[in-house]
């Protein structure tokens, strides 16, 4: 079964499936461990581990490849990447589509912001005219037909950040059409309330995703209640990276004390990365034994 396909039978489960997200191949790989059924490579989260900056377009297209590249290979569950704006125009779009796809993701997200883009709970956030965000997706639905055609497949996730400027009506009205066109999944970014989540995903019939920033927009409501909404998916974008980051700085600032904090062991560590593995299938070549 391919990734894609993985994918398709998460969402036509009746479940709102957590989805923590990743920014890198061990973050995602400690996801797939404990038992997690996808993961979503962060743009946030790939930006600051990659590069050090701020998820504001500064990542190249093949930054983002390479990044979700190195992911997809680490793990055997559904990687969904952060395709952007598509990087351009509606070529461009095709392009970025199709790349993803070599890379190894079961989907792509594309969205309606004005690039640069930016995290959708940031100020500064605009969204282009309807006419270049259909196309958009028009484009991403259109390259995935021809993978198809050509023994590939991705799903498309369509983003749209309407809400911000334009309000909620503009924001369903996006993506009722984005559904039209052929998006497999739905994600209007930061609604404000409970009430309006609900809007949302009694307003067109396809997987919906939450997106759940801690200190967002958006309301951090228990999954039974996301799936009650009526959503298929939960994105946690920035709770693995900050739980990290939290941690390194402790760890650094007992440090200059000369104190040795709690950290995961070194059997542990080893284990999780994969030296165990590496070594028990090395077994079977001699050479490797030397």
């Amino acid at each position: 079964m391919t990734q894609a396909a993985k994918l398709r039978h998460l969402l036509q489960q009746d479940q709102c499936h957590i989805m923590p997200c990743c920014f890198d191949a061990l973050s995602a790989k400690l996801i797939a461990q404990e038992g997690y059924a996808l993961t979503f490579m962060s743009g946030f989260g790939a930006s600051a581990s990659r590069i050090g900056a701020p998820d504001l377009g500064l990542m190249s297209y093949g930054e983002v490849i390479d990044q979700a590249r190195n992911i997809a290979g680490a793990v055997d569950i559904p990687l969904i990447g952060d395709g952007d704006t598509g990087y351009g125009n509606a070529m461009n779009v095709r392009r970025t589509v199709e790349g993803f796809a070599r890379a190894g993701c079961a989907a792509v997200m594309i969205e309606d912001q004005l690039a640069p883009k930016r995290c959708g709970h940031t100020p500064g956030k605009a969204v282009v005219g309807r006419d270049e965000a259909f196309d958009r997706i028009r484009a991403a639905v259109d390259a995935r037909e021809d993978l198809r055609a050509n023994g590939g497949d991705i799903l498309i996730l369509a983003r749209t950040d309407a809400r911000h400027d334009h309000g909620l009506g503009e924001a369903i009205a996006r993506a009722e059409k984005f559904a039209e066109i052929g998006a497999d999944i739905l994600f209007v970014e930061a609604p404000r309330s409970e009430e309006e989540m609900r809007e949302i995903c009694s307003a067109v019939p396809l997987p919906q995703m939450a997106n759940i920033v801690e200190g967002g927009e958006t309301p951090d409501l228990p999954n039974a209640v996301l799936q009650d909404i009526g959503y298929s998916i939960a994105a946690y974008p920035l709770s693995l990276m900050a739980a990290a980051m939290q941690a390194m700085v402790t760890c650094l600032r007992s440090m200059q004390s000369d104190e040795r904090p709690g950290r995961m062991d070194f059997a542990e560590l080893r284990q999780r990365i994969g030296f165990d593995d590496y070594y028990s299938e090395s077994e079977k070549y001699a050479t490797s034994k030397r």
